[in-house]
Order: C-alpha cells, then structure tokens, then sequence
C-alpha cells in the first residue's frame, strides 16, 4: 500500500487543502463557500463546479483519506490471522494517516459536525473492521483494550504529539512503536489464530 494515494487534479486538491485550512482555524459551521473561493481567488462558480456544498469537500476528503484504509481491510481479510499480520496491518494504517493530519485536527475541533455528517459513521465503520481485523474473536477484554489503544495512540500521534518536543518523524516512530507493542501483547506467541 505505501504512501496514501494522490490527491486527483490540482483545482480539487487546493479546494480541498484551503477549506480544511479554514475549517480548522474558523470551524466548519462558520466558514462559507464564498470565504473558501475568496481565499482560493476564484469564483463561486468555479468553486461550484468541483463542489457544490461544503459538506461535498469533507466528503471528498473523507473518501481520500478512507480509499487507502479499505485497501488495506480488504488486504487484511485475505491474510491469516497471525501477529505478525496484525502488525503489518498497524504498520500500514500508520503510514496511511501521514497525509491525514489536518483532517484529524479538523475531526477533532469539529466532532459534533463530523458525527452530524454520514463521514463520520462511515470512519467509525472502518475503525471497527480494523478492530476486529487486530483482536482475536476470544480475547480477553484487556486484550481487547490493547487493540483499541492502539488504534486510538495513532489517532492521538497525528494530532496531539506536535505539542511534544522533538523530531516529528522520532515522535511518529514512537507511536508506531507503542502501537505495535500494544497489538502484539494482546495477541501473545501460542494463541491459537481465529
């Protein structure tokens, strides 16, 4: 899987870059089209033509981040259920959010307007398959914590770690550390694969 997927045609990608920028800094209900396409310097229209609401871009960027994470369940499905595909899949996941930072910065200061949008149920589908694909249908449930926690200190790398001190790519090796540990203690040598 690798590096996330690119952004289609550069008029999609500055939309969508510029409204995630607004979105975070003004939140979502308060930033309009017409503030988007002024920031953009271009019309309405010309806004329009790639996406007529707002909800249109967060969808889009949603789409963007997930194409990747259904690769990658799809990818996991087919493979047996050892640790060292459970790391595999932690592994990939992690590098699929290294594009995704302003959108969890977005979904963080915007969570009632992500959970009123379909997008965000959606994302919470894909966490759950993740889940499942990590823990074994018998764990325990501090083993099924460790799954989740795992998950969750991904989710935190990307946005709450830049108020750590340190090299960004130190800190995202950490979290991928911690991430890994997680999985694999809760799905220690000897047990049995569903």
């Amino acid at each position: 899987m690798g590096t996330a997927q690119p952004r289609r045609g550069n008029t999609r990608q500055r939309i969508q870059d510029v409204a995630l920028e607004l979105f975070s800094e003004h939140g979502y209900e308060k930033t309009s089209l017409r503030e988007i396409a002024e920031k953009l310097e271009v019309t309405k229209a010309a806004l329009y033509y790639h996406f007529k609401t707002k909800e249109d871009i967060v969808i889009s960027l949603f789409e963007d981040l997930c194409r990747p994470i259904d690769e990658l369940i799809a990818w996991a499905k087919e493979q047996p259920r050892t640790v060292e595909t459970k790391q595999e899949v932690i592994r990939r996941y992690h590098e699929s959010l290294r594009s995704a930072e302003d959108l969890f910065r977005f979904m963080q200061e915007n969570q009632a307007t992500v959970r009123e949008l379909s997008v965000g149920l959606r994302f919470k589908e894909r966490m759950l398959d993740l889940y499942d694909l990590l823990k074994e249908d018998d764990a325990d449930l501090v083993d099924q914590v460790r799954c989740l926690t795992a998950l969750f200190a991904m989710h935190a790398g990307v946005f709450a770690m830049q108020n750590l001190a340190g090299d960004p790519e130190d800190k995202r090796k950490a979290v991928l550390r911690v991430a890994t540990e997680l999985v694999t203690a809760a799905n220690p040598p000897g047990r049995r694969p569903a």
